[in-house]
């Protein structure tokens, strides 16, 4: 019996410690185990105990490429067990600063770690020598939005101006003016950018996918809205737990999600499948442009439902800082009480849950957050099994390109998760 063995020490362009096992019996995948290995971050445990005002400072550092999303569904949840409601200028802040993250981590992802494999080049680098253009325009766009961070946030990594309630400080017109020019250069850019990435070979892998995310009743999704599916869930943040499940898997330390005991399916992709009708004309012209369907199933092209959302970000940015007014007051007082808070917003991988139990003094007494890449980890598997045949066909290097390739379609962030990539392809014939 003869054993191939395909392995890769630690696989580059993915954020975190992971490894993956696929184990092949002639044409077949008989087993794949994405397995992280990176430590356990413990960060529900580092909250009890600790003041409901902290939450949004010490979940930021779960993670160095969303942290607005941990502010964001922190302050969420927590405001919703305060009963705090927050004014339509600190709200109209909060989306500004959202888009500002998805823009930079979209980007970093399209161009820096998803792009080679399309173009079969071994890292950022090598594309750089190929279309030195590309790279620095991405480099460019990706500027525009650490720009919005650090001009809302106080500092574009980990920001320290968000708080429950609003924020210690809201900008000033003539702040957030400044940042219109580059603004309007990105949106031009970003568009030239998606064109280039339309014309790349995606592998044909499309499936019948459980598409979970969230929908406003009038915008596309980043702080608010219900927690929908395309097999036609419609709940609250507050029931999450009631459809959603979490279980341990030996070979992980991140918890696996599923929805009623099914595989889902959470990003971009999804929120283009069930908001494809929110979106901004500019946005709308540019998934037709790009020859994005709103019901598209291949989870290869999601580089392309990044690349729309990062045009749609850079239009919504520039729709929030022309129409932008200072809050009367940047925050809203919050007063201890005792309850349950519950917050979902979208991270650029997809939805975050966040539950929190508060005491009547104030201390988190219980802490729960769900990452995306949590919720996706069980997808990813079966897509490698869905590969199988494919992966069989060619030969070791292009089958491990393909395998990982088919990973970073989620843009997985490893360091989220932990509560890739070593990669191993077991072949028996």
């Amino acid at each position: 019996m003869k054993t191939r063995t395909i392995e890769v020490g630690y696989m580059a362009r993915v954020e975190g410690e992971a490894s993956l096992t696929v184990k092949m019996a002639g044409d077949d995948v008989t087993a794949v185990e994405f397995s992280i290995f990176e430590p356990p971050r413990l960060f529900e445990a580092m909250l009890r105990g600790r003041g409901f005002a902290e939450a949004p400072d010490i979940t930021a550092r779960i993670c160095g490429i969303c942290p607005v999303a941990y502010q964001m569904s922190a302050c969420a949840a927590v405001e919703d067990a305060l009963g705090i409601r927050i004014s339509p200028e600190v709200r109209a802040l909060r989306r500004l600063l959202y888009c500002g993250e998805w823009i930079e981590s979209h980007v970093l992802h399209m161009v820096m770690l998803h792009a080679p494999d399309f173009l079969d080049a071994p890292d950022v680098a090598a594309l750089a020598k190929r279309h030195p253009e590309r790279v620095k325009a991405a480099l460019r766009i990706k500027k525009a939005g650490n720009a919005i961070v650090g001009t809302l946030g106080g500092r574009e990594i980990h920001p320290v101006n968000v708080r429950v309630g609003g924020f210690y400080r809201a900008p000033r017109i003539e702040e957030l003016s400044a940042l219109l020019p580059e603004l309007t250069w990105a949106r031009g850019a970003a568009l030239e950018m998606l064109d280039w990435v339309k014309g790349f070979s995606f592998p044909e892998a499309s499936h019948d996918y459980l598409f979970v995310a969230l929908r406003h009743p009038d915008e596309y999704p980043f702080n608010e809205g219900h927690v929908v599916s395309s097999a036609g869930l419609d709940i609250e943040a507050r029931e999450y737990d009631a459809h959603f499940t979490e279980t341990h898997e030996r070979r992980s330390n991140a918890l696996h999600t599923t929805h009623g005991g099914a595989t889902m399916f959470c990003g971009p992709l999804a929120r283009f499948a069930l908001n494809h009708d929110r979106l901004p004309a500019v946005a709308i012209d540019a998934a037709r442009r790009a020859g994005l369907p709103p019901g598209c199933k291949n989870p290869f092209k999601s580089i392309l439902a990044r690349g729309v959302e990062v045009v749609f970000a850079l239009d919504e940015a520039i729709r929030v800082i022309e129409g932008y007014r200072p809050p009367a007051q940047s925050s809203v007082t919050a007063t201890p009480r005792a309850g349950t808070g519950f917050g979902c917003t979208e991270a650029p991988r997809g939805i975050l849950y966040h539950r929190y139990s508060i005491s009547a003094d104030g201390k988190i007494e219980d802490a729960k957050i769900v990452p995306p890449t949590s919720q996706n980890q069980r997808v990813m598997e079966e897509d490698l099994f869905r590969l199988g045949r494919q992966l069989a066909s060619l030969p070791k290097e292009r089958a491990r390109t393909l395998a990982e390739q088919a990973i970073r379609n989620y843009d997985p962030c490893i360091s989220c998760a932990t509560h890739f990539l070593d990669l191993r392809i077991e072949r028996e014939t």
